[in-house]
């Protein structure tokens, strides 16, 4: 299994409740096929750098994950089915990245505690 994270854009005209229910079909379907979610990150609603599909925010999700390669074309092919997902883009981490990306999980964790 390799470590794999992806970044998604969800169309702004979605309530809260559809936005969170969005993010959970993802999330169900990686755990369905065999993944194991790692950390996920709700980064809220950002404006986006250019228009897409003539909107200029959306809601931005981040789902660190272990999983198969072959589970990143099926969950690929899900986001371009879903017509509330305006853009996205999925990764595999190196080992130098997968340090980054523990350094900066603990580093949220550590703000949240504060708060």
């Amino acid at each position: 299994m390799n470590n794999y994270e992806t970044v998604f854009i969800l169309t702004p005209v979605l309530s809260d409740v559809q936005m969170k229910e969005a993010v959970e079909k993802f999330k169900d379907f990686l755990v369905a096929d065999g993944a194991e979610i790692v950390n996920e990150e709700n980064w809220g609603l950002r404006k986006l750098a250019y228009s897409i599909q003539k909107k200029t925010t959306g809601f931005y999700t981040l789902i660190e994950f272990m999983a198969l390669p072959t589970t990143i074309a099926k969950l690929e092919t899900q986001f371009r089915r879903d017509e509330r997902v305006l853009r996205f883009l999925t990764f595999r981490q190196d080992k130098n990245f997968m340090a980054y990306a523990a350094k900066r999980r603990n580093k949220s964790k550590e703000i949240k505690k504060e708060n």
